[in-house]
């Protein structure tokens, strides 16, 4: 029997959301109000298996409030396994209430920022296994996002890829490196979700022999693949479906499963609730998405469409979605049947890795 590289989990976009730090969003997806016991359930789950790490690909915090990173750190410390984090956008926004990015890396020095000050690093964590933690997260003078690996980062990240021995390497970064719906990047709102200059990045990993990343931000389950490299991202913990992966890494094949929380004690029927909440609140969402290139919808037909669209986004994020409209009209139809599951599938899966 082959012997495996090792074992790990993925978990991503938890939002902790401290009960001191909950504020009511209108619109929100996901439930903060559970986000601590839902990862509690989570963390319980994994400390019986037997696992080498954990992989956190960002925000770990609703909205980068001190004690919410504080409650993070000292639960995370307290694992019996490693786990590694990275900054998600929602970490360390430009906001008064948030800490500093210069910040960051103090609160999780057990989480792979033990020997750095960057929001970035690459260790080896297991003999003859190396993690490289990037941060996507570029914010201009008006506080706005763009995922993308700055230059000083970029040139730091080749020569690491340059000078590391080791012999397999794991990437964690927080936007996607591959498109995850068709034409995401032609999206007014897809786009935010991609790595700008993710081609290139897809291009140097390569040249080393990386053929996966372990990504989140977008709040579904999906793998996608371009130019023969893959892109694991895992839906948001505190969101319809509360998902966490389950990861096997051979020499050849990475075996990825995954599980969720179905109830906890503050809500015996968690996922049905969740996805019937998530439901009431897509229409808007998918109004937005309706007006938007490339449909450009007027607004009242948009209004007219976006309910019978409210499952849609929640099938997005479990994965593995098939879809049929027939009585949409069309190009409407045609958009969103295109964005059925294409392989691999989302949820279990084999990756090759020649």
């Amino acid at each position: 029997m082959t012997v495996p590289i090792c074992r790990f989990a993925v978990l991503s976009d938890p939002h902790v959301t401290t009960p001191e730090t909950f504020r009511y969003y209108p619109h929100r997806l996901h439930r903060l109000e559970y986000s601590i016991p839902v990862l509690e359930a989570v963390l319980e789950r994994l400390s019986s298996y037997e696992i080498d790490f954990l992989l956190i690909p960002g925000d770990l915090t609703q909205h980068g409030e001190p004690a919410n990173h504080t409650w993070l750190s000292k639960r995370l410390n307290r694992l019996p396994f490693p786990c590694y984090v990275i900054p998600g956008n929602h970490d360390i926004p430009p906001d008064p209430g948030a800490i500093a990015p210069a910040e960051f890396p103090e609160y999780y020095r057990q989480q792979g920022y033990r020997h750095t000050d960057r929001l970035y690093y690459a260790q080896e964590i297991l003999p003859g296994v190396g993690l490289i933690g990037l941060n996507s997260n570029q914010f201009d003078d008006q506080g706005e996002l763009t995922g993308r690996i700055d230059p000083e980062q970029w040139q730091w990240l080749e020569q690491v890829l340059q000078d590391c021995s080791w012999r397999h390497t794991l990437v964690m970064v927080h936007h996607n490196v591959c498109e995850h719906i068709p034409n995401q990047s032609q999206s007014v709102l897809g786009r935010r979700y991609l790595l700008e200059n993710r081609q290139g990045l897809r291009q140097l990993l390569r040249r080393y022999g990386i053929r996966v990343a372990f990504t989140g931000h977008l709040h579904v389950q999906d793998i996608a693949e371009e130019d023969g490299f893959f892109d694991v991202t895992t839906g948001s913990l505190a969101a319809y479906p509360h998902a966490y992966r389950l990861v096997t890494w051979y020499e050849r094949a990475m075996h990825i499963t995954t599980e969720r929380v179905t109830a906890i004690p503050e809500a015996p029927h968690l996922l049905a609730d969740a996805r019937a909440w998530m439901e009431r609140r897509s229409p808007q969402f998918m109004a937005h998405l309706l007006t938007h290139p490339p449909l450009n919808l007027p607004p009242e037909q948009a209004q007219e469409l976006a309910p019978r669209l409210a499952h849609f986004w929640p099938d997005i994020a479990w994965g593995d979605a098939y879809f049929e409209f027939p009585d949409l009209p069309s190009p409407v139809r045609e958009f969103f049947e295109a964005c059925s599951d294409r392989p691999p599938g989302d949820n279990d899966a084999v990756l090759p890795l020649p």
